[in-house]
């Protein structure tokens, strides 16, 4: 079905299934529950898991199956995200137009980039992505400023032209919308007494990011993924062959920039407002961290490691010294503020202290990333029932 075996079948349903009952599943820690202070920043929480996810797997069709580490990824991201605002200036607010163009103009800056930095390999091929990406984001900040709209960023305005659409009615700057559906629209169901929210605008990510996922999966069963596989594992002996290999890695690279510009056009799409931060190097390293906690080269560990990160940041970011006092409240007072004391550094604006130990116990501990830890459970669990079977049976009958 859809082109996919059974294995791969089961993880497009999974991720469907999961994007479908986010609402559902985070609404307890939404705002006003009693689990506020693990606010899950319902629904923006979702969105932004959502095109992180696109991020990370794009990311992973270059790293995952070529082996080529880049450190400038988010050089595509900033530039996603400016073609999704000049067309929201200059064309319409319905986010189709910018969408495709933010896609193509990310894959055309990976064309111009991976054309120079895969002349080179390994650690010097990650450095030139870096460059590269770093000169954007100076270029965006500082020289291309009337484009850019330098350290203020550049968002959609009254004056704009925006020729596909009406006036502006009552003096305001129209809403992002998809069609007419506004991507702030939220939509309420009652079940049961409980109350459910429902963003438009994260579905909008959430089934696009399935969709992507979905040609992700084609990709790495197909020939030309098995090809990027063969570049990983050997790179010379398959130049031996007489095939030559770097067609075969620019063209991932363009597909994982294409993958990253769609996000950048997301993020400025939920959020009409590009900026050089999303350019900067951390943007980089961070897509590299959730594709390694989640799992290089699998097809469910990039969304994980997505989900992982961004759901711990908004956690232990939101995590104040008032509630950890709360938390540790039932110690003696003494006991008390030295537990605030000793975890204070590790929540709040801290919180990166905490990533970074959780990175180390994953690395250290399971080096093939969140997949390879559910693998091991499952593992236990059959072995487990194996177990008393075969103790069953080397009983002997009364």
């Amino acid at each position: 079905m859809l082109g996919l075996g059974k294995k791969d079948l089961t993880f497009l349903l999974i991720v469907l299934l999961l994007t479908l009952a986010a609402p559902i599943l985070l609404n307890p820690f939404a705002e006003g529950s009693a689990m506020a202070q693990f606010n899950a920043g319902y629904p923006d929480l979702m969105q932004r898991i959502a095109i992180f996810a696109i991020f990370a797997v794009g990311f992973n069709i270059l790293f995952g199956l070529t082996g080529y580490l880049s450190f400038g990824h988010a050089a595509f991201i900033g530039i996603g995200s400016y073609a999704m605002v000049w067309m929201l200036k200059l064309l319409t607010m319905n986010i189709l137009p910018g969408l495709i163009l933010a896609t193509l103009m990310g894959g055309a800056f990976a064309l111009l980039i991976g054309f120079v930095s895969l002349r080179r390999s390994g650690i010097y091929f990650s450095i030139l992505t870096l460059a590269f990406a770093q000169m954007s984001f100076n270029m965006a900040y500082s020289v291309l400023t009337p484009i850019t709209g330098g350290e203020n960023g550049l968002g959609p305005a009254l004056g704009d032209p925006r020729v596909l659409d009406a006036a502006a009615a009552n003096g305001t700057i129209p809403e992002v919308n998809l069609f007419g559906l506004s991507m702030r629209a939220t939509y309420e169901l009652d079940l049961a007494g409980r109350v459910f929210q429902f963003n438009a605008g994260y579905y909008v990510c959430g089934l696009l990011s399935v969709f992507m996922f979905y040609l992700a999966l084609r990709l790495f069963r197909s020939p030309f993924g098995m090809m990027l596989r063969a570049i990983k594992c050997n790179q010379h002996r398959l130049n031996y062959t007489g095939l030559h290999s770097r067609p075969y890695m620019l063209s991932a690279f363009v597909i994982s920039g294409m993958y990253a510009g769609l996000a950048g056009g997301l993020m400025a799409a939920m959020d009409p407002l590009a900026g050089a931060d999303r350019m900067q190097w951390q943007a980089s390293g961070e897509v590299v961290l959730m594709v390694i906690l989640g799992g290089v080269g699998t097809m469910l560990g990039p969304v994980l490691g997505a989900g992982f990160i961004k759901y711990c940041e908004n956690i232990f970011s939101k995590i104040n010294d008032h509630v950890l006092h709360e938390w540790f409240s039932i110690f003696p007072k003494w006991l008390e503020n030295l537990l605030v004391t000793i975890v204070h550094p590790f929540v709040g604006q801290g919180w990166h202290l905490t990533l970074g130990v959780l990175f180390m116990l994953v690395v250290i501990f399971l080096p093939g990333g969140l997949i390879e830890g559910g693998q091991r459970i499952g593992r236990l669990i059959r072995r487990k029932p194996d177990a008393k079977g075969k103790a069953a049976a080397t009983t002997p009958a009364e």
